[in-house]
């Protein structure tokens, strides 16, 4: 089974990049072949400072290969390297109705948040069908929120096939409903753009900071507290194993502990999940070459299937 996924180079991660997405890529590695790409053309839409778009792209890369991407098990690249995508995308616009596009929810929220509108933003939804039909990709993992786009590289692969006989394979999308979204520090989703999230690779005194600001409610120290609906206790569901949270939800029930004290056990198993991973970023910091190197393979591996792709798709629709 081939899945794919894209990740924009959009700075510092969290939480929720990691259990919403990064985890369930993942899982995925030996089991599947898994290519994963880092979408520097989609940050365009937002980034317009060439500078900060080249490191966020080398400083995405080395966070990627710190959380655990193998290149030796997935084709790791970074999007611009293929150059075919871009061609695909524009053969793929000539299919695309505009009342497909008109539809997106993407676009319309993010335009309604200030977003200046502009063509790359509204055809967002090509360019990401182009990534996935390029590389016949049979599987796409995404958030509830990206599920629309997958279905409108459905709708432009069908069009397309209609004219050319089936050249295009049809992805499904795939959603992990278990952590499709993760709680930032005011219970709502953790996003950057809430100003609610708990980074990854931090220092420990920033993420005491971070975690001290979850939302909790005004329960008195001295008295037993509800662990149900708690900010602090859904977080540390994504950290503990069932042993330890019945112990939690004892300590909670105990009246002699306060959120204070859940926090502090919060932010120790967030330190510890992630110390491996710290280690191997420290290396990949001084090591920056050797990053660019495994994207330079990873596009190779990469355009070596798009090269062909395209071959069949010039032929397809005329391009000498």
């Amino acid at each position: 089974m081939r899945v794919l996924t894209g990740i924009q180079p959009s700075g510092v991660l969290h939480l929720g990049n990691y259990f919403g997405s990064i985890r369930q890529m993942l899982q995925y590695q030996g089991d599947s072949e898994l290519f994963i790409f880092i979408a520097n053309y989609h940050a365009l839409t937002s980034l317009k400072d060439g500078e900060a778009l080249r490191e966020n792209s080398i400083d995405a890369a080395i966070s990627f290969l710190s959380l655990g991407i193998d290149p030796s098990k997935a084709t790791f690249w970074l999007q611009s390297d293929v150059k075919e995508v871009l061609e695909l995308y524009w053969i793929l616009s000539s299919y695309t109705p505009m009342g497909l596009l008109e539809r997106a929810h993407s676009y319309k929220d993010k335009v309604a948040k200030g977003i200046v509108a502009n063509h790359a933003l509204f055809s967002y939804p090509v360019l990401m069908a182009a990534d996935i039909l390029l590389y016949d990709a049979e599987v796409v993992p995404v958030g509830k929120d990206q599920v629309q786009h997958v279905e409108i590289t459905r709708d432009i692969a069908i069009k397309f096939n209609n004219n050319h006989k089936n050249a295009l394979k049809i992805p499904t999308f795939k959603i992990d409903e278990k952590v499709a979204a993760v709680p930032g520090i005011d219970g709502a989703k953790m996003s950057k753009s809430y100003g609610n999230t708990i980074n990854i690779f931090t220092t420990q005194k920033e993420l005491k900071k971070q975690t001290g600001k979850i939302v909790t409610d005004s329960t008195p120290l001295e008295e037993p507290k509800s662990y149900e609906n708690c900010n602090v206790y859904k977080l540390c569901e994504l950290f503990m194993d069932e042993n330890e949270l019945i112990e939690l939800q004892e300590r909670y029930k105990s009246g002699k502990e306060g959120y204070g004290h859940f926090k502090a056990s919060l932010k120790d198993k967030i330190w510890e999940y992630f110390a491996f991973a710290r280690d191997k970023r420290e290396y990949y910091l001084a090591h920056k070459d050797e990053v660019r190197d495994i994207l330079l393979d990873g596009a190779n591996k990469a355009r070596a299937i798009a090269s062909i792709k395209m071959e069949q798709i010039r032929e397809m629709v005329g391009i000498l």
